[in-house]
């Protein structure tokens, strides 16, 4: 049996949830003005990296008495430095949903051994939000990568709160509107919504955050990469480009690119319109087709970044093998790289939909999915 194959193609195949695609704009020339060779503690080094913390504030609409941090060991690095710098002055409360937050619980519970309440959810669910105790210390993840579940406002967060909310927002940060006055702790990745490279994160503290850091001091011994206080005072140089350790001042250009780009198509709310509009896409054509539906299973969460997606056919016989299958198909004809489902998330796929991604791409992707889809069936059959 022949089955057709789509006679459009996406102009870009790269629907990566990390690294994500870079901006439609970019090519190498545009980062020539990198600071090459030259010290991140020179003025020219210290420029750009007050450029990349001051255009995050601008862009995100992060209060000016936030402090922003550029540090090493990209969102991962971000979260730990919170963790292991702000938490065991009280008990926490561990939201997790998803892989990625079940890690920060593992972090909590096995490495620090806090006094910790883990509340949990199924792949394609939320925990219960009417149900936390902001009396407590808070971990969540925003947007769940691995799962395409987020959450759907911070109405849910007290604003009498007397702990601190600790956010991992990697795939939310310039793709959903981010309530600052809500959360204290905030983190996410260069490699992420931007497109930008890696092994950079952003720690962005609220006063609340660094009163905590003045006034308490944890149990244990924090490594030099996780110290942010000197004396009681918060190290202010950290949060005004004088990093912990050397960053790659060429992913500072790319980063610096990136948010030129994201002011260009109308800053956070054009991104945040590019990422709604890719996401529809997919969930008009999940609509359209019985065989393949979001994880996510209340429309509310769905994620409008890291869309995750199941097949749902009952003809499928073994759900791990046919997905990967149709992943492998969409590779080998060029038309959709690295979208299989993360590997502790269920059997499907998982699409990015970032604002760097093209509308037009996501369309011109779709059909071929049917086609990929089609066409393992009928091989299934075949081999039956």
């Amino acid at each position: 049996m022949t089955i057709e194959r789509p006679a459009a193609r996406p102009a870009n195949p790269r629907f990566s949830s990390g690294p994500c695609a870079k901006p439609p704009t970019f090519e190498l020339n545009k980062l020539a003005d990198a600071a090459l060779g030259r010290s991140h503690r020179a003025a020219i080094g210290k420029d750009k990296l007050k450029a990349a913390i001051e255009g995050t504030r601008e862009l995100l609409g992060i209060p000016a008495d936030y402090r922003i941090g550029i540090v090493p060991a990209s969102d991962t690095g971000a979260v730990e430095m919170a963790l292991w710098s702000l938490l065991g002055e009280r008990k926490v409360e561990m939201l997790a949903w998803e892989s990625f937050g079940a890690g920060w619980v593992t972090d909590v519970v096995k490495q620090l051994k806090i006094d910790a309440e883990v509340k949990t959810a199924d792949y394609g669910q939320i925990v219960d939000l009417a149900s936390i105790d902001f009396n407590n210390d808070v971990v969540f993840t925003w947007n769940g990568t691995t799962s395409g579940v987020r959450v759907p406002n911070g109405d849910w967060i007290a604003d009498d709160r007397a702990g601190l909310t600790i956010c991992d927002a990697t795939s939310a940060a310039f793709a959903m509107d981010l309530p600052w006055d809500k959360l204290d702790v905030t983190t996410f990745s260069w490699q992420k919504v931007l497109g930008g490279e890696a092994a950079h994160g952003m720690l962005i503290l609220s006063p609340r955050a660094v009163e905590r850091l003045e006034s308490y001091t944890p149990a244990w011994p924090l490594p030099k990469i996780f110290r942010l206080t000197k004396g009681g005072k918060l190290i202010e140089g950290i949060f005004q480009g004088a990093t912990i350790n050397t960053p790659s001042m060429l992913a500072v250009e790319d980063y610096l690119f990136a948010l030129d780009w994201a002011r260009s198509v109308g800053g956070l709310q054009g991104l945040i319109a590019r990422a709604d509009a890719n996401a529809q896409a997919i969930f008009d054509f999940c609509d359209q087709n019985d065989w393949i539906d979001n994880l996510a299973e209340d429309p509310a969460t769905r994620s409008n970044t890291s869309v995750c997606l199941k097949f749902t056919d009952p003809r499928i016989r073994d759900g791990a093998s046919f997905a990967k299958a149709v992943a492998k198909r969409l590779e080998a004809e060029n038309v959709a790289l690295d979208i299989g489902a993360y590997r502790d998330a269920p059997a499907g796929l998982r699409i990015w939909c970032g604002g760097t991604v093209e509308t037009s791409d996501i369309r011109a992707m779709l059909p071929w999915l049917k086609w990929a889809f089609e066409a393992e069936i009928a091989a299934q059959a075949e081999a039956a």
